[in-house]
């Protein structure tokens, strides 16, 4: 029995020292190594991109304003899923414990107060700050960035040391001969691979083996065997940037995925504010269609009581009763599409879409007085005024001189349309990104005419040492001397004879240039064309919200005056009806150029690419120090 107790001697050996190689190598361990690599690269390559450092993690928040509304308004769910990956139950067979992992509550705390059965309100601020933790985009971008620092690091890995290693415990009965042999093989090969950056590789391994016999006289041998080689390319193949190609694609990749996620950063906070305005503006026609339907309502009213009277015609009352129907039907198309327009904020923030949360409804407020005071609506109003009430008298055939509209009195972003474009270009993320992807392109047309040449490699190895086997187990023990190994050295010429597939690509690769070159001008054009765009309809927003609120003016006079005449008998239904038509278009048309201003002010930001959103969502607005008037 002592053959199988120096068997299973040397298996535990070896299942030990496997053991304790990776036995503390868990799942949980890799996936935290791998995070920690990552974070380290987005953390630099950030400084390289964007020239400042920002916490960033994919991992969920432990806590969302999402969850808490499922749970404290008591929402239907489709399943555990519909809380979050955590909450979702572990197949068999999980490889860790605590998964999937979520960030802690202090890096996604959430400001907003949620109450049980209650109604939420968000503020514009806080709107930014869930639909960075709870958008789906917003998460997948991030993940974008990952995934690309993830690549990175195995083309960078190709460049790295690599160790591997393999155990094994062989038993082998040979019967062929008449007399059977039997016993066991061990062998252990460990081996070592470097790469380096001019395309040179190094190779080495070392075999061990440990041969015992079962039979016979039951004899064993040791067995070494070591060698290494080396590849030099010099012709094709050769050279930093061409070997490195990947590597530097890797690292640029990463690049221009930081960049994508600002320009979506921002892109999301203005589609956020202009949704959230957009919902209020509904939310502001709802009130006005309201008001004017209750008018209407009593203007029919009226008419009734008149036509009883005598004073007014039944075709007037017909008219009147329309107008109400009409109104009616206003106001329930104008409530639905305001609680249609707020499911769809919803979705985009992230939130369930049968959630009970409303919108702060002074944010547009705050917003029609500083549009008052930018835009200097109160001035023009108080001049209509002043002009109506003196009533000059004007001759038909004066003059008529059209004053064109002017960037003067405007917001303080309505900048030169130069100065506009020239602070895009050199902001903007996406087209800096579409420049180096000419660049790239450049690069691989240099690599696609590297494999057009002959390939030339230098190979040198050697070896030192002998393996063993059963046949050679009753052999004294192997030593490795160099002295008497063998060692070779040559030259590999791969002439270019034929380069079909080679030349092919090498023409693909200048369309591919031609191509970047293209997107990227494209680009620019329309880069400029939304910055002109922009520009433009501040300028005629701006406009419409100044004739508006005069308007207004003008049709809250005309429907008191409108009532005044109609109960004195000097004016007729239609009057009203019409003045009272003027006066809800003039409402509305107001609240429409409020919010279209502001948004346009944002989306000219996002378009130039000023617009600074951290993190957490929240922005920094630009403010020109200088520009035209």
């Amino acid at each position: 029995m002592r053959f199988l107790s120096d068997k299973l001697s040397w298996a535990s050996a070896g299942v030990a020292a496997v053991v304790v190689m990776i036995g503390g190598c868990t799942a949980a361990h890799y996936r935290t190594e791998t995070d920690k690599v990552a974070s380290d690269i987005i953390a630099k390559k950030q400084m390289d991109a964007l020239g400042k450092k920002e916490p960033f993690t994919i991992e969920p928040a432990a806590d969302t304003l999402r969850r808490r509304l499922l749970l404290n308004q008591k929402l239907p769910v489709a399943g555990p899923a519909s809380y979050g990956s955590d909450k979702v139950p572990k197949i068999a067979h999980w490889p860790e414990k605590k998964t999937p992992p979520v960030a802690a509550g202090s890096d996604y705390p959430i400001t907003v107060p949620v109450a049980d059965n209650e109604s939420v309100k968000l503020t514009l601020l806080d709107t930014l700050q869930v639909a960075a933790r709870n958008n789906r985009d917003y998460q997948s971008s991030k993940e974008d960035i990952f995934r690309a620092t993830l690549n990175l690091e195995l083309e960078t890995h190709a460049f790295q040391t690599t160790f591997a290693g393999a155990l094994q415990s062989l038993y082998t009965s040979d019967q062929s001969g008449g007399v059977p042999v039997g016993g066991f093989t061990n062998s252990a090969t460990p081996s070592v691979t470097k790469m380096f950056e001019n395309g040179a590789a190094v190779t080495a391994n070392l075999a061990l083996d440990l041969v015992k016999l079962l039979t016979g006289d039951r004899g064993s041998s040791l067995g070494i065997l070591a060698d290494a080689t080396i590849s030099i390319p010099l012709l094709r193949g050769s050279g930093r940037d061409i070997v490195t190609e990947p590597m530097t694609q890797a690292e640029r990749n990463v690049v221009y995925s930081i960049w994508t996620f600002e320009r979506f950063k921002r892109t999301l906070a203005v589609q956020v504010a202009s949704e959230y305005l957009s919902v209020l503006q509904s939310l502001d026609q709802v009130k006005n269609e309201a008001e004017n339907y209750r008018g209407l309502v009593t203007a029919s009213r009226r008419a009734r009581r008149l036509a009883d009277a005598g004073r007014l015609s039944e075709i007037q009352v017909d008219q009147a009763k329309q107008s109400e129907l009409s109104a009616r039907n206003r106001w329930i198309s104008t409530q639905q599409r305001y609680e249609q327009q707020l499911d769809s904020f919803r979705v985009t923030l992230g939130l369930p879409t049968d959630a009970n949360v409303e919108l702060d409804r002074a944010e547009l407020d705050h917003l029609a007085e500083a549009a008052k005071d930018r835009m200097g609506e109160n001035a023009k109003v108080e001049e209509l005024d002043a002009a109506i009430q003196a009533q000059v008298p004007m001759a038909a055939d004066t003059p008529v001189t059209l004053v064109p509209p002017s960037r003067t009195g405007g917001g303080p972003l309505e900048m030169d349309v130069q100065e506009a474009v020239k602070i895009a270009l050199a902001t903007r993320l996406d087209l800096r990104a579409a420049q180096g992807q000419v660049v790239d392109a450049q690069r691989g047309v240099v690599v696609a005419a590297d494999a057009l040449g002959a390939g030339l490699k230098l190979t040198f190895s050697g070896s030192a040492g002998e393996g063993r086997s059963l046949a050679s187990a009753d052999q004294p023990n192997a030593r490795v001397r160099l002295d008497r190994g063998v060692y070779s050295a040559g030259a590999l010429l791969d002439l270019p004879l034929d380069r079909t597939q080679e030349s092919i690509t090498y023409r693909n690769s200048y369309i591919a240039m031609e191509r970047a070159v293209r997107n990227m001008q494209s680009l620019e054009d329309q880069v400029k064309l939304s910055v002109r765009n922009d520009l433009r309809t501040l300028v005629q927003v701006r406009e419409s919200f100044k004739i508006q609120a005069m308007a207004l003016t003008v049709a809250e006079r005309q429907v008191k005056s409108i009532q005044l005449f109609l109960e004195a008998g000097r004016a007729e239904m239609r009057d009203l009806l019409d003045a009272q038509t003027s006066l809800i278009t003039a409402q509305n048309g107001l609240s429409q150029a409020l919010v279209s201003y502001r948004v346009t002010e944002l989306t000219l930001q996002r378009d130039m690419d000023v617009l600074d959103v951290n993190e957490k969502g929240l922005w920094r607005e630009y403010k020109p120090e200088q520009h035209a008037k």
